[in-house]
């Protein structure tokens, strides 16, 4: 191909053409200032000191019994002593995690460059896609149990049930929102459909993508925990489980401020991603 004939590189106006930015689309992340300030920083802290002491003071001020509520101390003291035996279990659960949203996010991407290539194949899909998305993905699990035993395969299905639709969802969007000009002005270049597809559609579309993957891992860790509570014998969901039916409810509120914890890498992992390769979205 000669250089008259090389596709065009198309840039992003600085008024953009994404739509707006929110906090449910990752162009936010380019949006305002990169690094918080000292100031944002220390109010953050203080209101987390704040809310943190002010539980601390009431539950032991009106002496919560442990059982009902222990205290912010307690459940810190906790996760650090238990975390040995909680470890493995933490395992478990990102393995379960990681092959599931790796399997679902797959299928998710594909589908969605099908869907929106193919519109006869979207009239087909799309209706399994939204039966996927209503139904409760536990509501599924003992019967992935009875058939798969209460290894890691009932789970991993689970979890890429749950994770692939909401990858599938947000991808076609972004697909799907390319400026039509751009499209017909690298027609007149010759560009065939895959080029298009490549040097268009995809670039345009990695923050909603990022969107969807960040979505479907949240969705899937709540799916690969919800599984574990439901049966085996490892796996985060199986500490909480273990903890409420002992009534050790600081361990048991340890493991939950681990998943809290897990949530919060999940989104600053995909915020950082979406910073370094989808800023230009703003």
């Amino acid at each position: 191909m000669s250089q008259s004939d090389a596709i065009p590189e198309f840039q992003k106006s600085k008024t953009g053409e994404g739509g707006d930015v929110s906090l449910t689309n990752l162009s936010a992340f380019s949006s305002g200032p990169g690094i918080r300030s000292a100031t944002d920083i220390l109010a953050i802290v203080a209101v987390a000191v704040v809310i943190i002491g002010g539980a601390e003071f009431a539950l032991r001020w009106f002496e919560v019994p442990q059982y009902i509520m222990p205290p912010p101390s307690l459940i810190a003291w906790a996760l650090f002593d238990e975390f040995p035996l909680i470890a493995p279990h933490l395992g478990y659960t990102l393995v379960e995690l990681f092959s599931g949203f790796a399997i679902g996010s797959i299928i998710g991407l594909i589908l969605a460059a099908v869907v929106t290539q193919f519109p006869f194949a979207e009239k087909i899909v799309a209706p399994y896609i939204l039966l996927l998305v209503t139904t409760p993905m536990l509501a599924l699990v003992p019967l992935l149990i009875l058939r798969f035993g209460f290894g890691y395969t009932p789970r991993i299905i689970a979890v890429a049930l749950a994770a692939g639709p909401m990858v599938m969802i947000n991808a076609a969007t972004g697909f799907r929102r390319v400026d039509s000009a751009k499209i017909a002005l690298a027609r007149s270049y010759g560009a065939s459909t895959l080029q298009i597809f490549w040097k268009i559609r995809a670039p345009m579309a990695l923050p909603m993508i990022l969107v969807g993957l960040m979505i479907g891992a949240i969705f899937g860790l709540l799916t690969a925990v919800g599984a574990e509570m439901v049966g085996g014998g490892f796996g985060l969901g199986n500490r909480l489980t273990s903890y409420s039916s002992m009534i050790q409810m600081p361990q048991f509120f340890a493991v939950v401020l681990l998943l809290s914890i897990l949530g919060i890498l999940i989104y600053v992992l995909f915020f950082f991603i979406g910073k370094k390769w989808a800023s230009w979205e703003a």
